[in-house]
């Protein structure tokens, strides 16, 4: 199928390089080798795989707007005749964009993949790039926005002219946005976002966009550092709705307070905690919830107020803890810089007087800097790591910097069985080095505390199956000698 354009239209690409990259097709329930074709009120929307490999593989989604068709839907000055045909709507995303994710990716959006349901629930390595983006408020805005999301952002604002730099830049930005996400999320939160960088809707907002915003919100907007803007922006300034978004958003973090007092939103789970919602779909709460849940019952039971999280990734646990008083120095571990980043951007360490900071460090190497903690916590950590590295993990950890207690998670392999379209033999993670089955854990969890000097406890996290037990396995490691 040949597709001709007749100017410049507005483009957002999705790439991943999770292999094979081609299942990409699976999310987006559409072919790589086709050209599909949308119709919209303002336009014609195509989506097409301009690369399809295992290694690698992009999705474009192209948007091109009809200017005749643009209409008086937004009761902005734009709508009169001429000016159809000669502002930026049909170059640059924008609501107009949006509306096209919406049409073309409405099944991914939904988070269902019927062919590899497992996929869907999955966090994979993605990176989206839209090369003219209208962002008032700049490439500082777009940060803003996307990174307490867990994006790395790349704002490059686009020049008036290349040829003639002194004229200064435009009001587009090149935004490239790289993390691991799931893809569900990643669309939802372009959907809702890219309206609010342009700050700016073709079509009149009506009361049922705030249903809109809170569907597609949904899990990552209430706690969002920047949620009064976006409302606003998203509801076009419509004072009366954005009035009724934010009670609502209020009202729904009430009711998580109330299940679940700690609760964080799921996109945001650290990179080590990433089968956030790898459970079947009848399952109320999230099992990374849970996990946080019997990772934090099991540091009360100790009476610990110094903690570290080793391996904290972009600190999804740790948001928990610092709104717990009584833990009073924490500190979060990572190997990578990239996550500690995405994790000082989500806590503000400068804002909690000295009670939590972050540091970049190696498990598998001692660190005096980790000495003279109560407790210490892998969540999720473990199986990152290559098993011959495993015994320097143990002695860096339980050996020199020797907490009173360790608690431990990692996914319980008999489990995998339970999820539906898993391939036998296939980890939940394509990070994981390993994954244990309950015999497997409990025979290190034997070998490391015989070798410190600890005794252990081991509790089941998610649903109880008969015959393969929980999904997640938890150990809580006790120094001899000391009182829990």
């Amino acid at each position: 199928m040949a597709v001709t354009w007749h100017h410049v239209a507005v483009l957002l690409t999705l790439t991943t390089t999770r292999e094979p990259a081609t299942d990409l097709g699976f999310l987006l329930v559409k072919h790589p080798d086709r050209v599909h074709r949308f119709d919209l009120p303002t336009g014609t929307a195509y989506v097409c795989f301009p690369e399809a490999t295992s290694q690698r593989c992009t999705a474009a989604l192209v948007l091109d707007v009809d200017p005749g068709r643009l209409g008086s839907r937004s009761g902005t000055r734009d709508d009169f005749t001429l000016g159809r045909f000669v502002n930026d709507r049909p170059y640059a995303a924008s609501s107009l964009l949006s509306g096209a994710i919406n049409r073309a990716f409405k099944s991914a959006m939904r988070g269902s993949s019927p062919d590899i349901p497992s996929l869907a629930a999955e966090a994979i390595p993605l990176e989206v790039h839209i090369p003219a983006l209208r962002c008032r408020g700049g490439a500082g805005l777009a940060d803003r926005l996307f990174a307490p999301l867990g994006w790395s952002v790349r704002a490059v604002p686009v020049p008036l002219d290349p040829e003639h730099p002194e004229w200064g830049d435009s009001r587009y930005l090149d935004l490239t946005l790289v993390g691991e996400v799931r893809l569900a999320e990643a669309l939802n939160q372009l959907y809702v976002l890219l309206p609010v960088c342009d700050d700016a809707k073709h079509y009149w907002v009506a009361p049922d966009e705030i249903e809109k915003l809170l569907r597609a919100g949904q899990g990552w907007l209430t706690d969002h550092p920047e949620r009064e803007l976006i409302t606003r922006r998203y509801l076009a300034h419509r004072r009366e709705l954005a009035s009724e978004a934010q009670t609502r958003l209020d009202a729904l973090r009430a009711a998580d307070d109330v299940t679940e007092p700690d609760t964080v939103d799921a996109q945001e789970e650290s990179t080590t905690d990433e089968d956030a919602e790898l459970a079947p779909i009848e399952r109320a709460v999230p099992l990374a919830q849970r996990r946080r849940e019997a990772v934090r019952a099991a540091l009360e039971q100790s009476g610990a107020a110094r903690v570290l999280d080793l391996g904290c990734g972009a600190g999804a646990l740790l948001a928990d803890l610092v709104r717990d008083k009584r833990y009073t120095a924490l500190v979060g571990v990572d190997v990578a810089a990239a996550p500690l980043k995405l994790a000082e951007r989500r806590l503000h360490p400068e804002r909690t007087r000295g009670r939590l900071s972050l540091l970049q460090s190696a498990l598998t190497y001692a660190d005096d800097r980790l000495i003279g903690y109560d407790a210490a916590v892998l969540m999720e950590v473990i199986e990152h790591v290559d098993p011959p590295r495993l015994p320097a993990v143990a002695a860096s950890v339980f050996g020199h910097a020797r907490p009173t207690t360790v608690i431990v998670t990692t996914p319980n392999v008999e489990y995998n069985a339970r999820y539906e379209g898993m391939a036998e033999g296939s980890l939940r993670h394509h990070d994981h080095r390993f994954e244990w089955t309950r015999a497997e854990f409990a025979a290190w969890c034997t070998s490391v505390a015989e070798a410190y000097g600890y005794r252990f406890d081991l509790v089941p996290v998610g649903d109880l199956d008969p015959d393969v037990g929980p999904p997640t396995q938890l150990a809580t490691f006790t120094l001899s000698g000391s009182t829990p």
